[in-house]
C-alpha cells in the first residue's frame, strides 16, 4: 500500500487519545448545541448560578409569590444548596429614626449616636418663612 501524504489531514496525534478535559473544552468553546451556547453566554454573568437548591422559610406566605420582595437574609449552606430566611418586619432595625418632625426641618438619629438635621423642602416667602426669620 501506498501511503499518500498529500490526503491526510492533520497529523497522527490528532487522530489518538485525548483527555476528557480537552474534549469538554472544544465541545463547549466550539460547539453550537444549546447547552454550549448557555456556557458561553454564563462566561459573561460570573456571578449567575444555572441550578441551585433553595430552601425558603417565609414568613408572610406560604410560597414565593413572583415580583413580591421579601426581607431577609440568604445564607450558602452547602456547595450548590442555599437557605432564605424572611425578617419579619418587626425584627427589622429601622434606620435612622426622627428624634423630631417639624414643619419645616426633621431631626434623625444615626446608627453611630450622632443627630443630624434635615431640611424639609419648602417654598421661601411662603406661610410667613423667610430666611432671615428663620436665621
Amino acid at each position: 500500500m501506498k501511503n499518500n501524504k498529500k490526503n491526510r489531514v492533520g497529523s497522527e496525534a490528532q487522530y489518538g487519545p485525548r483527555p476528557v478535559g480537552e474534549i469538554l473544552h472544544d465541545y463547549l468553546e466550539k460547539s453550537n448545541e444549546p447547552l454550549a451556547r448557555a456556557y458561553r453566554a454564563r462566561q459573561f454573568f460570573p456571578n449567575t448560578e444555572l441550578c441551585i437548591d433553595l430552601k425558603t422559610i417565609l414568613h408572610s406566605d406560604r410560597r414565593a409569590r413572583m415580583r413580591k420582595d421579601y426581607p431577609g437574609v440568604l445564607t450558602r449552606d452547602g456547595r450548590e444548596h442555599y437557605t432564605f430566611i424572611e425578617t419579619l418586619p418587626e425584627q427589622a432595625a429601622r434606620r435612622n429614626p426622627h428624634v423630631f418632625c417639624g414643619e419645616f426641618i426633621t431631626v434623625t438619629r444615626w446608627a453611630d449616636g450622632t443627630l443630624h438635621p434635615n431640611f424639609k423642602p419648602t417654598k421661601i416667602g411662603g406661610r410667613g418663612f423667610t430666611p432671615e426669620s428663620y436665621a
